[in-house]
């Protein structure tokens, strides 16, 4: 029934909607097919607050992992008997907080529920903030019990209701002679084209797993779970090309018998789930991992579980983490794209090795683009705490580009490089858009480590743009190399470090995984006017892959445009802190995925802004078009910049990209409350460390305090914009996995209540009460991919009514599933005790 439903919107109201979609644009870009859905699941919720601790706690263990586990098993006593959880490897404490993040996973009988996280953040022996989506509902026994369920279809359902919903709107403004327009587009272009597309993408093959079971193209025993046809399956709908689609969906056993499934045997017996590697997969550029697992799908106002097969599926612009039903018809449940694209226009510290420094020519750090600059010489300007080795050493054992045998050696032995090949980045030119890298051109600037070269770009016809483009590759590799390796360093200091899952090749023994720097492709040529970044969890390389933009001549490099290569390296940072370094699937889509994009605008504009004020717009210099690539520049002026939390329901909203402004905006006016109150660092670098590792205070840190018991708290920065970098970075840490706008908003209070006490409780409330993100807005019915009806609250907190903030009221313990887990923002049920 729900599959015929969705045929007659698409009959009736879609094909209006398809003629605006984003293949009408004129402007020559090139489109990344990407898919991503899933449940908003009912059952997750985040609270924080000093209070959340029980009682039995106080005074209880002081190893911050057994308060964690004490906590998670006394908040889990509802759960299954059949439920366990186990505390993930990717746990660990922040150095500079002090603070321990411990991620557990929830398993049935031996089985991961792959969407059953609890995060718990612990500090002094208490928890200061926990997030928890564990499945509570009815006890299954095994993958056969499980009623068969499909989201799928549900999803493009309510996905082709508002399309055809729209479309009959707009087709009543056409007839009273209105045009809507929105930041100088129509808005059903804007609007209609991102979701016609999403609606193209993702559900073009809804109804394939049905119709090939049904014609006896694939099993139909539900004794015969096959991961072979659930991969097929999912290869249908991921491959954009079309002919592969029709060929597997004409003939899929000639396909299957290509493929090869290898067991996975788990030594330790850990893992009571069948895990395998899939080799020959078409369209995969690499093997597929798949292992059995549940994940929870919601089901009125309760959850059930449905046996997948869970597949990491790595492809030339895509690497996606996908649930597909483990029973035929093979039905795609929740689906993640870890490459996320730019915006469109539409232990000690080692000693050096011994190796001369580098020097660049190079739009230095904090110049956005050739517009606003010139290039300098610059120094290689690594750290001793972020880049111990420099920027272009790296061990033996970690280098792709070495035949030498990891592990053979007992000392670290290290290879300098005069390439932009370090032990953060590599770069190098990618003209034929391919997934190879290693043997890829790379400028050798010889023994004197002097990357200078000419860039000078002339204007000429269209057949001759890109030669002249690529003449001046060098220029632009080393950009790349020198932007990625600086976003590496900052972020290095302000937390994203080896444990929180940073990206190094090697880890100078300070805990995480390594062999994971960043992948940076300049002059990619699998594109046009576009940027993208793959996050992996820690211990695969991220990719990042930058374009040419064609809107100018001559053509306008990517690579030259810092705020893009920051905007792209930040998915890698928020993906990965977010949720645990292992964890990539937290940020896929709707509110969660909107902020992946906001995050990387807000930080990518504080990072050039300076303490003359200044609106900023994102990707102005590439598109070559003042306003940039968003509805409105960044600004804290409402008539430049209206953006509020309810704009999220206005034609324009759906996509992540717009969404994620909406997300940046309110940051970026957020960030102007605590430097109106604390003033503005010209550098948001901070000291360099003295010899013996301390990090001086200088005029970055307030003088630093110390506990009863002696020992120094964290450094807290001092200025405005170098406070909201910190807390907005220590956010991320704390906020759950599939966090909302109002967990993330809660996160960084909760990270202000952490470093400075709560001192600036009440900025940051009236900076996010100004944008409508006050503690009455809500959110009501809220939709896998960001829509809803939302309120927005300009009331800031109550206990920043008045200049007096009484002391914490006594608020009792939270129950699960009970309070905000809906997420309307309502402070009255929430643990909030300043």
């Amino acid at each position: 029934m729900r599959r015929l439903l969705v045929a007659s919107l698409v009959a009736a109201g879609l094909a209006g909607a398809f003629a605006h979609s984003a293949a009408t644009d004129t402007t020559g870009l090139r489109r990344r097919k990407t898919i991503g859905f899933g449940p908003v699941l009912p059952n997750a919720y985040y609270r924080a607050g000093p209070n959340i601790v029980q009682k039995s706690f106080v005074g209880g263990p002081a190893d911050p992992l057994e308060v964690a586990n004490q906590f998670i098993s006394s908040i889990t006593l509802t759960t299954p008997a059949s439920s366990t959880f186990r505390i993930r490897k990717d746990s660990y404490t922040d150095k500079n907080t002090g603070i321990t993040h411990v991620y557990a996973r929830q398993y049935l009988n031996g089985i991961e529920v792959a969407d059953g996280d609890i995060s718990v953040n612990v500090k002094g022996g208490k928890v200061i903030s926990y997030g928890d989506s564990f499945y509570r509902g009815e006890e299954e026994v095994g993958f056969g019990s499980s009623t068969p369920v499909d989201p799928h279809s549900e999803y493009c359902q309510q996905l082709a209701a508002e399309l055809s919903r729209r479309a009959e709107a707009r087709q009543s403004l056409y007839s009273s002679g209105e045009q809507v327009v929105l930041g100088g587009r129509p808005a059903q272009t804007s609007d209609e084209g991102i979701l016609s597309e999403l609606y193209e993408w993702n559900c073009a093959h809804v109804e394939t797993p049905f119709k090939m079971t049904s014609e006896g193209k694939l099993s139909t025993k539900e004794d015969e779970m096959y991961s072979e046809q659930a991969l097929l399956q999912f290869m249908i709908a991921a491959t954009p090309n079309s002919g592969l689609a029709q060929s597997i969906i004409e003939n899929p056993s000639t396909f299957i018998e290509k493929m090869r499934v290898t067991p996975v045997h788990d030594f330790s017996g850990d893992n009571a789930a069948p895990s395998f590697v899939i080799d020959n997969v078409p369209d995969a550029v690499s093997p597929v991992k798949a292992k059995m697992a549940f994940v929870q799908v919601p089901s009125d106002e309760s959850t059930t579980l449905q046996p997948v097969w869970k597949f990491e599926v790595e492809m030339q612009d895509n690497w996606y983490e996908a649930a597909v039903s483990v029973m035929p018809p093979h039905r795609i449940i929740s689906v993640v794209d870890w490459a996320s694209d730019s915006p469109l226009p539409v232990a000690p510290i080692p000693k050096k090795p011994d190796a001369s420094s580098a020097t660049y020519n190079v739009f230095r750090w904090g110049v956005n683009d050739p517009a606003v600059g010139e290039r300098t010489i610059e120094k290689e300007n690594f750290d001793s705490l972020a880049s111990p080795a420099g920027w272009h050493s790296l061990p033996y054992d970690n280098d792709p580009a070495s035949n030498h045998v990891k592990g053979k050696k007992t000392s670290v032995k290290f290879r300098n490089t005069t390439e932009t090949w370090g032990n953060n980045v590599f770069a190098h030119e990618n003209w034929q858009g391919g997934n190879s890298w290693v043997t890829n051109y790379r400028p050798d600037a010889g023994k004197s480590l002097s990357f200078d070269f000419k860039y000078d770009p002339k204007e000429t016809n269209k057949t001759e743009a890109m030669d002249e483009a690529k003449k001046y590759i060098n220029a632009t590799i080393t950009q790349l190399f020198y932007t990625g390796n600086m976003i590496h360093d900052l972020y290095y200091r302000y937390g994203f470090d080896e444990v929180a899952g940073n990206f190094q090749q090697h880890n100078f023994g300070r805990g995480g995984e390594e062999d994971d720097a960043v992948i940076m492709n300049a002059q990619d040529g699998s594109g046009f006017n576009n940027a993208n970044f793959m996050t992996p969890p820690d211990g695969q390389n991220g990719r990042c892959r930058m374009y040419l933009w064609n809107t100018a001549n001559p053509y306008r490099d990517g690579d030259l445009e810092a705020g893009i290569v920051i905007h792209e390296y930040s998915h890698g940072l928020s993906t990965r802190l977010t949720g645990g370094p292992a964890n990539s699937g937290c940020l896929g889509w709707g509110e969660s995925g909107g902020m992946g994009e906001g995050w990387g605008d807000f930080l990518a504009t504080t990072i050039r802004s300076n303490k003359t004020y200044s609106d900023y717009a994102m990707g102005a210099w590439a598109a070559n078009r003042d306003t940039g690539i968003r509805n409105f520049v960044y600004s804290l002026n409402e008539t430049i910049n209206p953006s509020t939390y309810k704009t999220l329901d206005k034609p324009g909203y759906w996509g992540v990209h717009a969404i994620g402004e909406v997300w940046a905006e309110i940051l970026w006016v957020v960030s102007y409350e605590l430097i109106n109150k604390h003033g503005f660092s010209d550098s948001l670098f901070p000291p360099l460390p003295d010899a013996d590792g301390t990090v001086p205070e200088g005029d970055f840190y307030r003088p630093q305090e110390y506990t009863l018991t002696g020992e120094k708290k964290p450094l807290v920065p001092k200025h405005g914009n170098s406070l909201i970098f910190q807390l907005v970075l220590n956010g991320m840490k704390l906020q759950p996995c599939r966090p909302s706008f109002f967990d993330a908003r809660d996160a960084i209070i909760a990270a202000d209540q952490a470093l400075t006490g709560g001192e600036n409780f009440c900025e940051l409330w009236n900076g996010f009460s100004k944008r409508g993100l006050g503690p009455k807005a809500k959110v009501e019915g809220r939709t896998p991919w960001g829509g809803g009806i939302r309120t927005d609250d300009f009331t800031s907190h109550r206990k920043c009514l008045s200049d007096d903030i009484p002391e914490p009221d006594p608020v009792p313990e939270p129950t699960p599933g009970d309070g905000d887990e809906d997420d309307d923002g309502d402070d009255d049920d929430w643990p909030w005790v300043y």
